[in-house]
């Protein structure tokens, strides 16, 4: 019998916060490379502003505030203390969602959009749409993380994420929708727990080249086959060394909270649909909170994990593909977006098929009014 969850509210020590304004206070920052400014990684002289708003200005307390305003659970599962939001919805039927996020993100991405989800009512739509969301920190980061634990692959997750919402919280179906490794681990969901998943709904798609890709592609899939090729050569340096050495790069990281700052606002603002401004799609607090929860939990390096895994196993996906309802929304500056025609090779069943607008990799901070609208015009015919 799985234990029962216990409430979980988070308060940091005021030595923890002390300890993180003395080490930004020392920083010791490297010298700009010249030329343009972001075009060799992240820019020094807008980490300074970061650093030096954290020191004196950022409000941690308000940050766990907001986390603290939604029930929050932890339960032992699979050898670790699971760290979960469980938000139950506002309506006459809610059904069970699954909301799962990636790296370098955390629970803190779903803190606009979970409101949306629970309760659509409050925003002018169906009280009859709304959902039950249960958000885990994934294994290994932010919450579910203490040292020593065991590292988990995307695989792992899925189990782990499956055993949650069936064993642990007794539902025996229920929805899921991911980005980034959120959207590996949902696909893997629907593919090996397809009897449990009503459907699920992605803003990013598991998918790999190919020979078939590469065998008389279209005009589409050559122009993503380019992408692709640019991304491999130009955007995955830190896929290497995460996926390679992730202890070693886990000493510079869990020591210095500017090295860690640099180290993931750079892919924030990379990867949204913000035109090299990352503040004009992301507060300070929104992104310092985030990184806070990596700095505070010291889970930075054990987050690197399932690029290790990745790089050292199977695709995670069988070959089979994923044949439960799918759903996409393919935002336009999401970091790879395949063609239909590449994508069904992988997911044998989609639904839906969404070209959004505006918005990135990190959707639900981003664009979570659209984000939430497709989530639930996409389960919504799959609830009859």
């Amino acid at each position: 019998m799985s234990e029962s969850p216990r409430p979980f509210t988070l308060h940091l020590d005021e030595p923890a916060i002390a300890d993180l304004r003395t080490r930004l206070a020392l920083t010791r920052f490297p010298d700009q490379t010249p030329g343009e400014p972001w075009a060799y990684g992240t820019n020094v002289a807008y980490v300074r502003e970061l650093v030096d708003y954290w020191q004196h200005r950022f409000d941690w307390r308000a940050q766990e505030a907001r986390l603290n305003a939604f029930p929050q659970f932890k339960v032992a599962l699979d050898g670790i203390e699971l760290h979960f939001l469980h938000v139950e919805g506002k309506g006459p039927k809610p059904y069970p969602l699954l909301l799962s996020h990636g790296w370098p993100g955390s629970v803190f991405e779903f803190m606009d959009i979970i409101p949306r989800l629970t309760d659509p009512a409050r925003f002018g739509g169906d009280a009859a749409d709304a959902f039950t969301v249960v958000a885990p920190s994934l294994p290994g980061y932010g919450l579910s993380f203490a040292p020593g634990q065991k590292r988990f692959s995307i695989e792992m997750i899925a189990d782990c994420f499956a055993s949650l919402m069936t064993d642990v919280l007794g539902y025996q179906r229920f929805a899921a929708q991911g980005g980034d490794w959120g959207a590996f681990i949902t696909s893997r969901l629907g593919a090996v727990h397809a009897d449990k998943l009503l459907g699920i709904h992605l803003n990013l798609l598991a998918v790999r080249r190919d020979a078939k890709m590469l065998n008389n592609p279209s005009e589409e899939e050559r122009d993503f086959i380019a992408k692709l090729e640019h991304w491999l050569k130009e955007e995955t340096g830190y896929q290497w060394i995460q996926g390679t050495r992730p202890q070693t790069l886990a000493f510079g990281l869990s020591d210095s909270p500017a090295g860690l700052a640099a180290w993931i606002v750079e892919k924030f603002r990379a990867w949204s649909d913000c035109n090299g401004d990352v503040e004009s799609v992301f507060s300070r607090d929104h992104l310092l909170a985030n990184i806070c929860l990596y700095w505070f939990t010291g889970a930075i390096g054990s987050s690197f994990w399932p690029y290790y895994a990745r790089m050292h196993s199977p695709w995670p996906i069988p070959d089979g593909g994923v044949g439960v309802p799918t759903g996409y929304a393919a935002f336009p500056r999401e970091i790879l977006s395949p063609p239909r025609s590449v994508a069904e090779r992988m997911y044998t069943n989609i639904q839906r098929w969404s070209v959004m607008p505006k918005g990135g990799h990190f959707a639900a901070m981003e664009q979570p009014q659209a984000l939430a609208r497709e989530i639930t015009e996409f389960f919504r015919p799959l609830r009859t």
